[in-house]
């Protein structure tokens, strides 16, 4: 067992307001879920920053089951769209929803060069304020996003650079089913540190994802360490963009940089209420 799996705070919500933190532990990852992280499908490359990520742990806290439609918002490259691609593939739904342009002509070419992995994925854009389309209202199990709360409130993809996280929440509220679950992960900015570092830095203050999130209509159902990383200084001179895997500073103090690994992220799930 991963030494932070005990490290886990379930804060339960009632009437819209969390009790005492409880500590418990992640549930032990399912075969199945064992089984896509170490598909064969996924890149070397990937794979080597299980480690720093641990996916098995993180999907079995956010409780994702192979029978979910699964909403990946901005996959990225696709890193956590090689796991659950697989994972949902025979009883499962997973749509992949990207910013119109090139987030979405990105993820478009990784699906297709594998159509016998992700030939079945949906694919949708978000958020619909910036044009395309969207994930239908109610469809979804679950809403996952990996490390993207931060771009949102930095306005990116926006011509303007303007704040959208608030307006973004609202969408992911909408395009879940009730009792549905929204996991996120992100890089955790300290709560004494500037408000406007979450515009410049990468990293985001965990009250203010609850802030967006419970403003939206979610109840706040639990966090976990086990992406923290207390290594993480979160004071570098191109951000949380400065550490692996980006590099951003190349070469300079690279060792230092690959020493401290990723960041430091904040694993948070909540619930939309069931009606």
């Amino acid at each position: 067992m991963h030494p932070l799996l005990s490290n886990i705070v379930v804060i339960a919500a009632v009437l819209g307001s969390a009790t005492a933190p409880a500590l418990a532990e992640t549930p032990k990852p399912s075969k199945a879920l064992e089984a896509a992280v170490a598909a064969p499908n996924r890149s070397a490359a990937n794979k080597a920053r299980d480690s720093h990520r641990h996916p098995a742990e993180t999907l079995a806290f956010f409780g994702a089951k192979p029978t979910d439609t699964v909403v990946e918002i901005w996959p990225g490259g696709g890193w956590y769209t090689e796991i659950l691609a697989p994972y949902l593939k025979d009883h499962g739904q997973l749509i992949v929803a990207a910013p119109i342009g090139r987030g979405a002509d990105g993820i478009a070419k990784f699906l297709d060069t594998d159509p016998g992995t992700y030939g079945k994925v949906g694919r949708a854009n978000f958020p619909p304020l910036m044009g395309g389309t969207g994930v239908p209202a109610g469809a979804a199990d679950m809403v996952l996003t990996f490390r993207n709360v931060h771009n949102w409130r930095m306005g990116s993809y926006k011509a303007d650079g303007a704040d959208y996280s608030t307006d973004a929440f609202k969408e992911l509220y909408v395009m879940l089913k009730p009792g549905g679950v929204l996991g996120i992960e992100d890089h955790r900015l300290p709560e004494d540190a500037s408000d406007e570092r979450e515009r410049n830095s990468g990293y985001i203050k965990v009250s203010t994802i609850r802030r967006l999130a419970e403003q939206a209509g979610f109840q706040f159902a639990g966090s976990s360490e086990i992406n923290a990383n207390p290594k993480d200084r979160k004071d570098y001179p191109k951000g949380v963009w400065t550490l692996p895997p980006r590099l951003a500073e190349g070469d300079k103090d690279r060792d230092v940089y690959l020493a401290i690994g990723e960041s430091d992220r904040m694993t948070l799930k909540f619930i939309k209420p069931a009606k």
